[in-house]
């Protein structure tokens, strides 16, 4: 079992920077122009997305077999409390010039594409864990939205209730609602293939964004943070999941519960803090540094994590 765990989640995370790396290489050599970004990010985050979470939903969320599932978003609650603590302290690690933009990137991980990739890489499509997956980050996308400005002092001028009740959110509850009901079957066939096959696209898509928003990124050259890119690294890709599975250890939550945990501390940041981080009058340049070299580490430090941890997970 520690084998295929280590490979399958190496060969996930190394699929998902491979994707990366191509965006980089589509944008730089400019096969694809780098105005396109834009337009493919709303088709990405506000098409494809609700499409890949409304289809797995109403395909794999079986109430009978998964009697707790609405328990799931509260775990998150607390997961989030927790990560807030660990953000605080070791956010104070880092120079007061970058403490911001390393608290904004420790806080938002990337906490629905990584860890599907590595849940379909280990257990398959068809597991259990990618509808615990949505479940467990249904009010994530809320709270990245509605809060990121805050590390930076921002208050929002408006409340922006279509980031709040977003298009997840709502793909979330209209499949919930399907299934409970038993009305999954009032979509057609034909129907519910097209939106897998749209929903199929966003993970792709969003690691081409992510590369080619880094090239374009490095190309406008800014100044450098080796010391704090290390420190970064260190704290997110290591400590954070070490101390998870410490306290996995001492509380022992429920065996879905503790794998949704430590596949969430494991992750790097989420794709959209540069842009969030840019909009706030942070310094979009750093916490690329930040997301680039933990996306790259993370291609050694999720599998160790997953081995070192495996007695406690799997």
């Amino acid at each position: 079992m520690n084998a295929h765990v280590l490979f399958s989640t190496f060969e996930s995370v190394a699929l998902l920077l491979g994707m990366g790396v191509l965006g980089l290489w589509a944008i730089g050599r400019r096969v694809l122009p780098k105005e396109a970004l834009g337009a493919l990010s709303i088709l990405a985050v506000d098409i494809a997305l609700p499409a890949l979470v409304f289809v797995n939903i109403l395909e794999g969320f079986k109430p009978s077999e998964l009697p707790g599932w609405w328990l799931l978003p509260l775990w998150w609650v607390g997961f989030t409390v927790y990560l807030a603590i660990l953000t605080a302290l070791f956010s104070l690690l880092s120079s007061r010039e970058t403490r911001k933009e390393f608290a904004v990137s420790l806080f938002f991980q990337n906490g629905l594409f990584f860890p599907l990739a590595i849940i379909t890489g280990i257990f398959g499509r068809g597991s259990s864990h990618v509808v615990e997956l949505f479940f467990f980050t249904l009010l994530f996308p809320s709270l990245l939205f509605s809060t990121a400005h805050l590390f930076f002092g921002k208050a929002a001028k408006t409340l922006d209730w279509s980031k709040i009740i977003n298009k997840v959110l709502l793909a979330t509850a209209a499949a919930t609602i399907l299934r409970l009901v038993g009305a999954g079957s009032i979509i057609p066939d034909f129907a519910v293939s097209a939106i897998r096959m749209i929903g199929d696209m966003a993970l792709p898509l969003l690691m081409l964004i992510l590369g080619g928003s880094m090239y374009v990124d490095f190309m406008d050259k800014g100044r450098f943070y080796p010391w704090e890119v290390g420190k970064f690294v260190l704290v997110k890709n290591l400590l954070f999941p070490l101390i998870t599975l410490g306290l996995i250890a001492v509380v022992r939550p429920p065996d879905n519960i503790a794998f949704l945990m430590v596949l969430q501390a494991v992750v790097p940041p989420v794709t959209a803090v540069p842009i969030l981080t840019e909009r706030a009058g942070g310094n979009r340049h750093l916490v690329n540094q930040f997301m680039f070299s933990s996306f790259a580490v993370s291609l050694v430090s999720i599998p160790f994590i997953f081995i070192l941890g495996a007695p406690l997970l799997f």
